[in-house]
C-alpha cells in the first residue's frame, strides 16, 4: 500500500503537537488570556456592580470566546473555558496519519465496543470531538473510513459530531467542497 498523505484543510486553523482541547487544564489555560468585565442585561444590581463576565482568547491560535450569562464570575469561567475548548475543536486541526492513526488513551477509555457514549456537556466532549474532527479531516472527509480508524460506527461518530452544530457544518462544508454529498442532519 502506498503512503497517501492527509489531507490538509485551508479553511481550519492548523497546528502541530497536541491539540489545545485535549491538553490538561492547567496548561490549557497558561496558554490563555482570561478578562474579566461587566455586560448589561438581566441579572439585577448585582450584575452590573461586579465583574461577573469572563473573556477568554487562546494565544497561539487566536480563538477566544466568553461567558456572560451567570451571576457568578466563577460560574462563567467555567463555561468560558468550556466554549473556548469546544471553539478550538471545531477550528483547529492537528495533523494525524490519514491511514494509521492511534486512538488517545482518552478516546480508548470512553469507547465501549464500536459506541462513543458521550454528553456533549461533560468535559470530555471536546477533546473527544477535536480528535474525531482530525481523522475526519485527514481521510479528506471520509467518514466511513474515520469511523473504521476510530473502532466505532460510522453512524455513532456522526452522531458524536451532529452534537456540535458547528462540527457538524464544517464537515458537511468540507464535503462539499471536495464533491461529497453532505451527511444528513
Amino acid at each position: 500500500m502506498a503512503y497517501r498523505p492527509p489531507y490538509i484543510d485551508d479553511r481550519a486553523i492548523n497546528i502541530t503537537g497536541p491539540h489545545p482541547a485535549t491538553l490538561e487544564e492547567q496548561v490549557f489555560l497558561s496558554q490563555c488570556a482570561i478578562e474579566t468585565g461587566r455586560v448589561s442585561g438581566p441579572g439585577g444590581q448585582h450584575r452590573n456592580r461586579v465583574d461577573t463576565a469572563v473573556f477568554i482568547k487562546h494565544l497561539p491560535t487566536g480563538v477566544e470566546t466568553h461567558a456572560t450569562e451567570r451571576r457568578s464570575q466563577a460560574q462563567n469561567r467555567h463555561k468560558a473555558i468550556f466554549r473556548l475548548r469546544l471553539k478550538l475543536a471545531c477550528n483547529v486541526r492537528t495533523l494525524t496519519s490519514r491511514d494509521r492513526h492511534q486512538v488517545s488513551e482518552l478516546w480508548a477509555r470512553r469507547r465501549q465496543g464500536e459506541k462513543m457514549p458521550v454528553n456533549p456537556e461533560h468535559e470530555d466532549f471536546p477533546a473527544l470531538l477535536s480528535e474525531a474532527l482530525d481523522v475526519i479531516v485527514a481521510r479528506r472527509y471520509d467518514v466511513a473510513g474515520a469511523a473504521g480508524l476510530l473502532g466505532i460506527t460510522m453512524s455513532q461518530l456522526t452522531r458524536l459530531v451532529r452534537n456540535e452544530r458547528h462540527a457538524f457544518a464544517r464537515i458537511n462544508d468540507g464535503r462539499e467542497a471536495i464533491g461529497l454529498p453532505k451527511l444528513r442532519s
